[in-house]
């Protein structure tokens, strides 16, 4: 019997209302630069800050779930 998969809000309320490029990172399992690349991408709305980027949990996982 398979474990049952998490619903995205399940996973969204595990992480931080501000994520960062390591959450992003972790969330879509990809490698460190193609998280920058995509936080970059201007596919969703970025907060830098300093040499930081911030990104709000709830806009990412809107965007991940293509609304």
């Amino acid at each position: 019997m398979e474990a049952p998969v998490p619903s995205p809000t399940r996973v969204r309320d595990n992480y931080p209302e501000t994520l960062d490029v390591a959450d992003i990172k972790k969330i879509l399992n990809i490698g460190q630069v193609q998280a920058y690349e995509l936080a970059n991408s201007k596919q969703f709305h970025v907060v830098k800050v300093g040499r930081r980027i911030k990104v709000s949990r709830d806009v990412f996982f809107n965007w991940l779930e293509g609304k």
